[in-house]
């Protein structure tokens, strides 16, 4: 346990039933916590915010939409780097350093939510620390790829991934709860409107700890990072880490590589963000977020080739795979699965309390949208249902496509996808200028929840594909790859729907998502199922 392992070949079936599977359970079974926390702590946001709504933090709907989406973007982009961490400083060594880091946005958001009077910026700042958490599946991903042989990288993976992605469910259950009594004390504040929990309301009037969201991960992040250090490995192999430094320069080579990552998110807000009084400075030109993102990736990929000496040359090495095809064909295929399952994510406890805890009312001529509506839903009993099913059956997607084929999968579940979409923008379109919304949630809640359900399958299916589509130095790459682009999901969703939202048009922003589903059914079939595929059904 915790050693260095060298002619690690899981796919010798003679090896792995010796000693490969008890090596690569141990580390899967270690990673699957660890990522749980990351999902937990960069997608808080959108159960935070929902609650600062209840307590009467003076800051706007729009505004705390870009709470989430600056966690999203910061994520995403650190899944740029950490998809290279695993061959440049070792599995072991990745996952101890990445899980303790969380632990600083955990404390901050804990210390900054104490006090009503924190600016907005200051949020900002946390929510843009929490990416961190985002970062992680990359490198998680690419490691756990490389301890278990090719006949079951749908399940591996997709244990991995799924029971990791219970970190956001995880997190919509366990932060209402724990902010209903004083774990680790400090001063409650009084809620101004009805909270809830997953099984209950909560009263207006009601003491709420809400510090307690941030401080609450430390129970899981403090032991994980001694499980990580003693119990996980790093591969020397030739193809997965062959030249990994001590710790402590593997631990610098992370922070300088992530460090990148941060910097160019920062230089992406300040060019996006619209100048808002208490908030980040912004440059003033409120450029468009299509024009935002090809800029960040762009300067994060270049930026990580500058780095000089043998960290350069690795990655060198790294970034063939943006010659091979495929790479650019599985990017948009994951985007589809795992961005919309992480955007929606993000975006659903807030989407529900805008569209649903407030009554839509025509006050001389104008639409208005700011009146609580007293039978509407508690966002914060329900919001968990999607990502909980999303990642429930993510591993089943796995299994069905080892058994099915990777892209066959896909195309079923991408036509759930378009058809579960328009449904959702109907309903939300028609709560959206209702006095009486909550007439509408049922059917929104149903087809938003086979949606989370067609993206789960989606996720399992598509890690299949990689897995066989690419030999194994690759795939882990791709792996992080496809993560850190679909990544931007977190960003997108949050920022379109706030967006659509001010301009009364919310399901817009479903049917823009449902016609970019339609061109992955297109790309998928084109490169993987037509007659004379690249690849027939990976």
């Amino acid at each position: 346990m915790g050693q260095d392992l060298r002619n690690y070949t899981p796919d010798d079936e003679a090896f792995w039933a010796s000693t490969g599977k008890g090596i690569a359970n141990r580390n899967l079974w270690i990673s699957i916590p660890s990522l749980l926390c990351g999902f937990a702590v960069w997608l808080y946001w959108g159960i935070i915010t929902v609650q600062m709504i209840n307590l009467g933090f003076a800051f706007e709907n729009s505004q705390l939409f870009t709470l989430a989406a600056i966690a999203g973007l910061t994520g995403a982009t650190l899944r740029i780097p950490s998809t290279f961490f695993i061959r440049i400083a070792g599995g072991r060594n990745t996952i101890f350093f990445t899980t303790a880091l969380l632990m600083i946005p955990a404390v901050l958001t804990g210390i900054a939510l104490q006090n009503p009077d924190t600016p907005l910026w200051w949020f900002q700042v946390l929510a843009f620390l929490s990416g961190i958490g985002g970062g992680n599946f990359s490198s998680s991903m690419s490691n756990i790829s490389f301890f278990f042989p090719k006949k079951i990288q749908g399940y591996a993976l997709g244990m991995n991934a799924g029971l990791g992605n219970f970190g956001v469910t995880t997190m919509q259950i366990v932060i209402p709860l724990v902010m209903t009594f004083g774990l680790f004390g400090g001063e409650p504040m009084i809620l101004e409107n009805t909270s809830g929990t997953f099984f209950a309301r909560i009263p207006a009037g009601s003491e709420t700890y809400i510090h307690n969201a941030g401080y609450v991960w430390l129970i899981l992040l403090i032991p994980l990072a001694f499980a990580g250090w003693f119990g996980m490995n790093n591969i020397r192999d030739e193809h997965v880490s062959p030249d990994i430094p001590s710790p402590i320069g593997a631990f610098s080579i992370i922070t300088f590589m992530l460090l990148i990552g941060l910097v160019t998110s920062a230089f992406g807000i300040w060019l996006m963000l619209p100048g808002v009084e208490g908030g980040l400075p912004s440059s003033g030109i409120n450029l468009s977020k299509w024009i935002v993102l090809p800029i960040v990736i762009a300067l994060t990929v270049f930026g990580l080739k500058m780095i000089p000496g043998a960290v350069g040359q690795n990655l060198t090495r790294q970034y063939k795979i943006f010659g091979n095809k495929h790479t650019w064909a599985m990017t948009v295929i994951y985007t589809m699965t795992f961005g919309s399952f992480i955007g929606y994510s993000a975006a659903l406890a807030l989407t529900i309390k805008v569209v649903f805890g407030f009554q839509h009312l025509m006050i001389d001529g104008v639409m208005t949208h700011d009146t609580a509506n007293p039978d509407g839903p508690s966002a914060l009993m329900f919001a968990w249902m999607g990502p909980f099913i999303g990642a429930l059956i993510r591993p089943i997607g796995g299994m069905m496509a080892d058994k099915l084929g990777g892209a066959r999968v896909t195309q079923w579940i991408s036509i759930v996808m378009v058809g579960s979409a328009l449904g959702v923008a109907y309903f939300i379109q028609q709560a959206y200028a209702s006095a009486t919304p909550q007439d509408f949630f049922l059917p929104f809640l149903v087809l938003f929840l086979i949606l989370f359900a067609a993206t789960g399958i989606g996720n399992g299916s598509t890690f299949r594909t990689i897995a066989v589509a690419f030999n194994k130095e690759q795939a882990g790459p791709v792996l992080g790859w496809t993560a850190a682009v679909a990544a931007y999901g977190a960003f997108i969703i949050p920022k379109v729907f706030g967006e659509q939202m001010s301009a009364g048009t919310p399901e817009y922003a479903l049917y823009g998502f449902a016609v970019f589903y339609a061109v992955c059914i297109a790309i998928n079939w084109w490169f993987y199922l037509r007659p004379g595929a690249y690849i027939k059904n990976p």
